[in-house]
C-alpha cells in the first residue's frame, strides 16, 4: 500500500506541476489580453493550454483515486508538494528568484506533511492494537 501512496502522490505532483507550468506558458502566449476571436484562436492555438487541461484532468482523477485509500490529513498535505516542484521549475525555466521566505515555506510544507504522516500512523497503530489483542486472547 505504501508503494501505491508514493507512486500516486508522485503522479499527482507531476500532473499538478504540468498544469501550473502550462498555465504560465499559455498565459505568456496569450498577452496582450483582448476579447476577440483572434485572441481566442491565439490562446487555443498554443499547445500549453492543452497541457494545462491534461494536467488538471489528470490531477483530478489521480486525487480521486488517492482519496479512496489514503488518510485525508496527510493526503491533503502531500497534495501541496506541487508548490515545491513548481517553485523549483519556475527558478529553472523562468529565472524566478527563490529567497529565504520561499525556502522556509517549502521546509514548512515538508515538515507539516511529515508531522501529519507520523500522527496518522500513530493513530492507525493505536486503533489496530485492541483488535489484535482480541484475536490473540
Amino acid at each position: 500500500m505504501k508503494r501505491f501512496y508514493i507512486v500516486g502522490f508522485l503522479v499527482l505532483v507531476l500532473f499538478d506541476t504540468l498544469a501550473q507550468i502550462s498555465f504560465k506558458q499559455a498565459g505568456d502566449a496569450a498577452l496582450p489580453l483582448e476579447f476577440s476571436t483572434a485572441w481566442l484562436l491565439r490562446v487555443f492555438g498554443q499547445p500549453w493550454i492543452y497541457g494545462a487541461f491534461v494536467g488538471y484532468i489528470g490531477a483530478f482523477f489521480t486525487w480521486m483515486s488517492l482519496l479512496k485509500h489514503a488518510p485525508i490529513g496527510p493526503a491533503f498535505a502531500a497534495s501541496h508538494l506541487e508548490i515545491i516542484s513548481v517553485l523549483a521549475l519556475s527558478y529553472w525555466l523562468f529565472n524566478e528568484p527563490i529567497g529565504w521566505p520561499q525556502i522556509l515555506g517549502c521546509l514548512c510544507i515538508v515538515a507539516g506533511i511529515m508531522c501529519l504522516a507520523v500522527s496518522e500512523s500513530g493513530e492507525t497503530d493505536a486503533v489496530a492494537e485492541p483488535q489484535d489483542l482480541k484475536k490473540t486472547a
